[in-house]
């Protein structure tokens, strides 16, 4: 595992916490597969934020059922 994974992956299980650590390493395993795509992703739930003046959830359920299709692809 690369310094920049591990890192990742303390980032995101930190905000992960309640979540079953069986869910949790389907997610990293799906970040690990294709980064590009969540770079994405976040990138457009940001400018999503900023255009609208909408809270990050709103966002990010409407920037990831534009990428539902990708992100069953990583399952």
């Amino acid at each position: 595992m690369s310094i920049k994974s591990f890192l990742l992956r303390k980032m995101l299980g930190s905000q992960m916490k309640g979540v079953p650590q069986a869910d949790q390493d389907k997610v990293f395993s799906m970040l690990e597969k294709n980064p590009e795509l969540f770079q994405k992703i976040g990138m457009e739930v940001q400018d999503e934020m900023k255009r609208t003046g909408s809270d990050q959830m709103t966002a990010t359920m409407k920037v990831v059922k534009k990428y539902e299709a990708d992100l069953k692809g990583l399952m």
